[in-house]
């Protein structure tokens, strides 16, 4: 078989299962094209696509702006490697630390990366300015959470499967329950070797948890008055998705092109990655202000490929693409008419009990356990009648289309949703 002969769906996935390991369970649909808020398997049959690869394609699949600007760079330059400087990564860090409003920008590529470097950054800025003593500090996180599957992130989940077996586990985290005010305050008025809090503003991997009104901003005065990093991990709720530029926005009143109003929710350390690229290249960055930013030095961090010439090309246009299309504003209101279509059906529904979220990012819960079946049957039928999403924790799925969705698109996919479901009221 030639390299570049056409695949049929079952060619495709029985090459991934002989040769691949299997790290994934992928609903059987191979995909080969897409555009905006649709792709294509092999076979050419068409699709809504309802996941936006976990929330990496807000911008649409394969933007024009976004292409281009990665294909201009690709056939200029490349790689250097952060042995030289480059004459786009200057560029790239003023545009998105001005866009985001912090002082400085460390540039790598994938998210589980960039947790890793802010939990580093934290580390030292709590050694060289908090004055911890060394190899003493520890770090607050919540249960269910989800940063990523390296070894120092497994190591503070309770995630058995991400888990089991890869031990021995990093020391150095605390865990406590989400949406939680009173586990946080305990912890921190009874431990004086906390360096930060690091915290999803909504819990998307365990089935789109949105806290409590009012959650995440006591939750950083807390850590004011402790002395501790507040770190909020958007990315995958970051960059338009929640109807806010970054979810820790709350509930300011700005749904304008750059959420250019007051946070109710400053990050001390901001993390972001997916969507960042628009889900054309692989980008992720660490943000922060100058007091906490500084304590990295040469040798202290960095990545071969960390703030190249394309990442940075198609970064800046990923993000103009976000201001200029009015997403967060687009992801505002279409996610107020999707769960408030979800919920005129659930209320004579036996097979959903709620719709949960913010903006685009959204799931339902069916009534069902989480080792049944249901929710992935469902997913199955979804696929049948055109549209992907996929389930998580057993009996949710997650709903996070494009940002570039028209009302028109989305009361079709509810269609779709709403029929497909009933297919399983009997």
């Amino acid at each position: 078989m030639a390299v570049l002969d056409q695949l049929t769906s079952q060619q495709a996935i029985d090459l991934e299962n002989k040769y691949g390991a299997h790290n994934y369970h992928p609903l059987p649909v191979v995909l080969s094209r897409g555009e905006g808020v649709y792709v294509w398997d092999v076979e050419g049959k068409k699709y809504y696509d309802f996941l936006s690869a976990y929330s990496a394609v807000n911008q649409g699949h394969c933007h024009p702006k976004i292409v281009d600007a990665m294909t201009a760079q690709a056939k200029t330059l490349s790689l250097t490697s952060r042995a030289f400087y480059n004459d786009m990564l200057g560029k790239y860090e003023k545009y998105a630390s001005e866009y985001f409003n912090f002082d400085k920008l460390l540039p790598m590529n994938t998210g589980a990366e960039a947790v890793e470097t802010a939990l580093k950054i934290c580390r030292k800025w709590a050694y060289e300015v908090k004055g911890i003593a060394e190899n003493e500090a520890q770090i607050v996180v919540c249960e269910n959470n989800f940063h990523g599957r390296t070894t120092t992130i497994i190591s503070f989940s309770n995630d058995s499967v991400a888990r089991k077996n890869f031990g021995p586990y990093t020391a150095g985290f605390i865990k406590i329950e989400y949406d939680n005010l009173k586990a946080l305050e305990d912890v921190l008025e009874s431990n004086t070797n906390i360096a930060g809090f690091l915290v999803e503003p909504i819990q998307g991997e365990a089935g789109v948890y949105v806290p409590s009104e009012g959650y995440l901003a006591k939750a950083k005065a807390l850590c004011v008055k402790h002395n501790v990093l507040f770190i909020a991990d958007e990315v995958q709720t970051g960059i338009a998705r929640t109807g806010r530029l970054l979810a820790t926005c709350g509930n300011c009143d700005c749904i304008d092109k750059n959420c250019s109003g007051t946070p109710e929710v400053k990050a001390d350390i901001l993390i972001l990655g997916k969507a960042l690229s628009g889900g054309a290249y692989p980008v992720s960055a660490v943000l922060a202000n100058d007091p906490i930013m500084n304590v990295i030095g040469p040798g202290n961090h960095g990545s071969t490929f960390g703030g190249n010439p394309i990442a940075a090309a198609v970064a800046m246009a990923a993000l103009e693409v976000v201001r200029d299309e009015d997403l967060a504003e687009n992801a505002f209101q279409l996610g107020e008419l999707f769960r408030s279509e979800l919920n005129t059906y659930i209320e004579t529904s036996p097979i959903v009990n709620l719709v949960r979220g913010k903006g685009l990012l959204n799931a339902i819960v069916i009534n069902d356990d989480e080792d049944s079946d249901t929710a992935w049957n469902i997913c199955m039928a979804l696929k049948e009648n055109g549209l992907l999403a996929k389930p998580t924790h057993g009996n949710i799925i997650r709903f996070a289309p494009p940002l570039v969705m028209t009302k028109a698109q989305l009361l079709d996919c509810v269609s779709i949703i709403v029929k497909t479901l009933k297919q399983f009221e009997a």
